[in-house]
């Protein structure tokens, strides 16, 4: 259990990571205006990674996480802000 436990440790960091690469991407997308990118870089956080950690999360049975709480309110705000470019 130990080991599978370090497992999904290692599982939430690497999706971290690959979260705020995409929200480096969406603010890439909208300085240069790219609304349709930035779209996709969206819904791949909202509906995979964040989902994704989610169920990691609840697997591992760690305390409350605010990690997935300030994810979505950043995602929010960079929503906000594509729509308005």
């Amino acid at each position: 259990m130990v080991k599978r436990a370090k497992k999904i440790g290692k599982g939430i960091e690497s999706l971290k990571k690959e979260i705020e690469k995409h929200f480096e991407k969406i603010e890439e997308d909208i300085l240069e205006k790219n609304i349709d990118r930035g779209r996709y870089h969206l819904k791949e956080i909202d509906k995979s990674l964040l989902k994704a950690l989610e169920i990691k999360i609840k697997i591992l049975g760690a305390e409350e996480d605010n990690s997935i709480k300030i994810y979505r309110e950043k995602l929010d705000k960079l929503r906000k802000s594509l729509v308005f470019t």
